[in-house]
């Protein structure tokens, strides 16, 4: 079946949902022997970067899902995940939901005491956890057994799996998590529907360039590998998912594996700006699709500057020099990107601009009472939209904490200029109120400073309230060469502005492995406040 129809067929399915997909595309009729997933581990005697078919990945989810089900596993289970490969993640999430459980996809990074303490929270019916990870949970009491590792489920009998769970809109098809910036990661809860909401709007659409083959640097666990997962099934695309994101792993495997498109956070694009890239073999790369928070204008323009893409001119559609960057903001809770803003080589539409919303879900600015803004002025950021969570599991105190007369706040300011264009200004966590109707925001301090400082390739705005008054300190990590006795003071203070340049105590060169982080990248600025509140900079 052409690709065209099928996605059409898709689109329409009433029982398709982020649950099936794999079998609804078989079901449709899409070739056994066509593209499944690659992945970058050894899986079930396949080597690592073995091209799965769709028929091969089917059984292979048949057969962990019989294993899983003479086990006890049954639909509606939570059963949490925590494993470092993208193969078990993946495999996991698919036979879970094969049989009706809810698979809770933890990201391998964090730490044990704090895995330990969500899986007690979820109040699951169990653990799947590889050998390492096992080890790690040790002497830690979880409240549920450990069923075992996902790679054990490989051996189980494709042909006793269980007839495929049948899903309701409304089930429960999946738990992640939020990135725990300020502690214990929430748990986001999305059902059948909603976090196939916007795949199936994508799915009426012409299919972008850039989507064909995709190097998937999203992490596993996250909802964003859940979304891609299943568009490039839908899509019928060829896609390679990485188990580790760092810079040095991205490009190789551009180089190696040749995609057309690149998805990740924006961490991942901050590391790909400090290499050189003139020096890789990028050529292949028509697309970068970022998703989660926006991305810095230096880290895109370098992007775009190598690849390739398609364009239409007088004498036709030619490949010309220069990749595509379509930037946007989203979260766990939003089941997808919300907006979205096309960067080139020619454009210049930047200062943390994510452009428009999708057709898919209203967008509003909302004052502290819920109330709608006006255009240019800075509020929070409300969503409605068929792709929104369903609530954080077991913590509905939490869950109707962030909604606001039908609105799910995002924990994000921003605000839309007259031609229905949005900009990303801050996490108002991390943003101060100071007074007289202005607040200082990091976020777009970190972005002016490095629109001013070539020399900076990456940068951290800490701006705290002391007892004397706001003060702002600025950690820079340097471009190779660049010169750390260098007093930037003054350079950073200008790109500041005059109102934050006028709070700024010192600016550090600091290494990027010296900036806490949480397990998807984000700056933990919680932490970097109470480092710097008691401690001097080195």
């Amino acid at each position: 079946m052409r690709t065209r129809g099928l996605r059409g067929q898709l689109a329409t399915d009433e029982l398709i949902g982020a649950g099936n997909v794999l079998a609804r595309v078989l079901a449709h009729g899409a070739d056994p022997d066509g593209p499944g997933l690659t992945f970058d581990t050894p899986v079930d005697g396949h080597p690592a970067e073995h091209p799965l078919t769709l028929g091969q990945l089917d059984r292979m989810v048949d057969a962990r899902a019989a294993w899983l089900h003479a086990r006890g596993v049954k639909p509606r289970d939570p059963i949490a995940v925590w494993a470092g490969t993208a193969a078990d993640m993946v495999l996991s999430f698919l036979a879970l939901t094969r049989i009706g459980a809810i698979p809770a996809l933890m990201n391998g990074k964090l730490r044990p005491e704090i895995a330990a303490e969500y899986i007690r929270r979820l109040r699951g019916a169990g653990v799947l956890a590889d050998a390492d990870h096992t080890a790690l949970l040790a002497g830690h009491d979880l409240g549920v057994p450990l069923i075992g590792e996902p790679a054990e489920a490989g051996a189980g009998d494709p042909a006793a799996v269980p007839t495929p769970y049948r899903h309701h809109p409304n089930d429960p098809v999946v738990i992640t998590h939020t990135s725990g910036t300020t502690g214990i990661p929430k748990a986001v809860l999305h059902s059948h529907s909603s976090l196939f909401a916007a795949t199936r709007h994508l799915l009426t659409m012409p299919q972008a360039q850039g989507t064909s083959r995709i190097l998937n640097a999203l992490p596993a666990p996250h909802t964003a590998t859940v979304l891609m997962v299943n568009q490039a099934l839908g899509n019928r695309a060829e896609m390679f998912l990485l188990s580790e994101q760092s810079g040095e792993k991205v490009l190789d495997a551009i180089q190696r594996w040749r995609p057309d498109g690149v998805f990740g956070f924006s961490v991942t694009w901050a590391e790909l700006a400090r290499f050189d890239l003139s020096g890789y073999d990028l050529e292949s790369v028509r697309l970068w699709f970022n998703t989660g928070d926006c991305s810095h204008e230096p880290h895109v323009r370098k992007l775009v500057a190598v690849g390739s893409r398609d364009t239409v001119t007088r004498e036709g559609v030619k490949r010309v020099p220069g990749s595509v960057f379509i930037d946007g903001l989203g979260s766990s809770e939003m089941g997808h990107s919300m907006f979205h803003i096309t960067h080139h080589s020619g454009t210049d539409r930047y200062g943390r601009c994510v452009g428009r919303p999708y057709q898919f879900t209203k967008v509003a600015v909302l004052d502290a009472d819920g109330n709608p803004l006006p255009a240019g002025q800075v509020g929070w950021l409300g969503i409605d939209s068929p792709s929104l969570f369903k609530g954080y599991w077991n913590d509905s105190v939490t869950t109707y904490r962030f909604r606001q007369q039908g609105w799910y706040l995002t924990g994000d300011l921003v605000y839309a200029d007259d031609e229905g264009r949005y900009y990303h200004m801050d996490r108002a966590v991390d943003s101060v109120d100071v007074g007289d109707g202005k607040r200082f925001f990091t976020a777009l301090s970190e972005e002016r400073v490095l629109a001013a400082c070539p020399d900076v390739v990456d940068c951290t705005a800490v701006i705290v309230r002391e007892p004397a008054g706001v003060v702002t300190d600025v950690l820079l990590e340097l471009a190779a060469g660049a010169d750390p006795t260098l007093d930037r003071t003054e350079a950073v203070r200008a790109a500041l502005g005059t109102d934050v340049g006028a709070t700024l105590r010192r600016v550090v060169p600091v290494a990027s492995a010296d900036i806490p982080v949480t397990v998807t990248g984000k700056v933990r600025k919680v932490v970097l406040r109470e480092r710097y509140l008691t401690e001097s900079p080195s």
